[in-house]
């Protein structure tokens, strides 16, 4: 049992999330579900979600540590969707489901018999979420699709190359974990659809159409209007000097006056009163004219000082100032020490696992890292029994090769 402790309620406590995913846009909204207290069950093919075999792992096979970031709070029932005794299984268990969350294209769930109708057919007001590369409404809409090409498609490689350089891709897995956010978001809405009106529906999260939202938001800018009135990107957020600064001593401080309030303290720390008073900088219209000449001033104060020096001046300032993190450094962070957000958990077969809390706090109903990331096929047996099959049919399905669980 990979549980790290009964704990407090979640809010979503009682709710039981069915999640057929791989990779990581569907493990990752699971994982949140499960976060915020769902049940979730995490189906896999009898070789485990190929995330399993990425990054360092413990003491054993298939727990890597990109499977480990977005499987926890769930349980791991391991079985062939090949083979109708397991559909047939898998079926029985979404009877007794809230949620079912997948990312298969939608050709391929339907050849499984796994479809809207036929889930519909076995649990009437389930709530059916599928993530998909591209809406199905569309001509993408059989498309297949990782995180990289919705980095592509989204326009959101091409914007690196307007801030310098060459077209590249964020160095995070971005489109996943954002389009996971908003499924997330689907998921809750349709559940308290569900809870007013009695109704489940089917939900369509495709991660085309989340990521050029996203990316939209403030960089449609002159195409916010047909006809438009300009063309796209936010120029302060594409200036080449908007970066962290290099400080005297070496160390890099992100620095940014935004308000007209906080560039007149930060020129007046930095005692540069000509700056203060260029006209080019009056403004929030004129700096943003004039971006890359006011973030090249930034950097030239910033270089003349050391980090210390800026941290204690800046510090009691309404001007928003820090020192660059490094990922390791994040592991130290005081702040995050002060808050408990990294917590310590011993696993039966990986020893002592470290994690990030889970991102929300409530006051009545706790989020709680409750069950540490399972073995493949770990929770088996007991699925089955919660779905209604007796000891003989459970048995018969190992004995066929249906379902699978860990080695004793």
């Amino acid at each position: 049992m990979s549980a790290a402790a009964p704990g407090p309620f979640g809010p979503l406590h009682g709710i039981r999330v069915v999640e057929l995913a791989s990779v990581v846009l569907g493990p990752y909204a699971g994982q949140l579900l499960g976060d915020l207290g769902a049940d979730v069950i995490k189906i896999e093919a009898l070789h485990g979600d190929s995330m399993r075999e990425v990054g360092p792992s413990g003491q054993a096979t298939g727990m890597g540590s990109l499977y480990l970031g977005c499987n926890r709070n769930k349980r791991s029932l391991a079985i062939d969707l090949k083979q109708p005794q397991g559909v047939q299984a898998l079926l029985q268990l979404l009877g007794q489901a809230d949620v079912f969350l997948h990312n298969y294209r939608p050709e391929a769930v339907s050849r499984l018999g796994l479809d809207y109708a036929a889930v519909r057919a076995v649990k009437a007001d389930i709530i059916y979420c599928a993530t998909h590369g591209y809406s199905q409404r569309g001509p993408y809409g059989g498309r297949g699709a990782f995180d990289d090409s919705v980095q592509a498609v989204s326009g959101l490689a091409e914007l690196q190359s307007r801030s310098g350089g060459e077209m590249r891709f964020l160095p995070t897995i971005v489109a996943d974990k954002t389009t996971a956010l908003v499924a997330v978001q689907a998921v809750l809405a349709a559940l308290l659809h569900r809870e007013r009106h009695g109704e489940g529906q089917q939900v369509e999260v495709p991660m085309f159409e989340t990521m050029t939202g996203w990316v939209a938001v403030e960089h449609l800018w002159g195409h916010s209007w047909s006809p438009s009135r300009g063309g796209s990107g936010y120029p302060r957020v594409l200036s080449p000097d908007r970066r962290p600064y290099r400080a005297r001593d070496g160390v890099y401080l992100s620095v940014l006056p935004y308000m007209d309030h906080h560039w007149a303290e930060f020129w007046a720390v930095a005692g540069q009163p000509a700056v203060r008073d260029d006209l080019r900088f009056a403004s929030v219209a004129s700096r943003l004219a004039h971006i890359d000449e006011c973030y090249a001033c930034v950097a030239a104060a910033i270089a003349g000082r050391d980090s210390d020096d800026w941290l204690t001046a800046l510090g009691d300032s309404s001007v928003p100032i820090t020192r660059v993190n490094s990922l390791d450094d994040l592991l130290a962070d005081p702040h995050l020490a002060a808050t408990g957000f990294w917590q310590q958990h011993e696993h039966p077969s990986e020893g002592t696992l470290r994690m990030p809390s889970p991102p929300f706090e409530f006051s009545a109903t706790p989020a709680a890292i409750r069950r540490l990331p399972p073995r493949l096929g770990e929770h088996s047996r007991e699925v089955l029994r919660e779905a209604g099959l007796d000891a003989g049919a459970i048995q018969a399905l190992f004995d066929q090769g249906v379902v699978g669980e860990p080695a004793a």
